[in-house]
């Protein structure tokens, strides 16, 4: 049961990670109001929104999806590491 948890984990991390990327590509190609870009930026803009307060720009690079997979890398490293302890 545990390892079925940490494998749950590590899928919806991965996908999460990569829809983000996917995001963050999708800004540079497509129009704002294409619906892909619209429909990405609907879930993401809330979670990056309060990481920009924080992560300045640094000319026109936005680092805070880099903040956002670094945070969720440690998320899952942590929720792994206590399921592990109940193996």
């Amino acid at each position: 049961m545990i390892f079925w948890l940490i494998r749950l984990i590590n899928f919806a991390t991965s996908a999460f990670e990569l829809f983000l990327v996917v995001y963050v590509v999708t800004t540079l190609i497509f129009a704002p109001w294409h619906p892909v870009r619209r429909a990405l930026a609907r879930f993401f803009e809330p979670i990056l929104a309060p990481i920009r307060r924080h992560v300045p720009t640094v000319g026109i690079f936005d680092f805070s999806p880099l903040v956002l997979i670094l945070l969720v890398e440690v998320v899952r490293n942590v929720l792994i590491q206590v399921l592990l302890v109940f193996v």
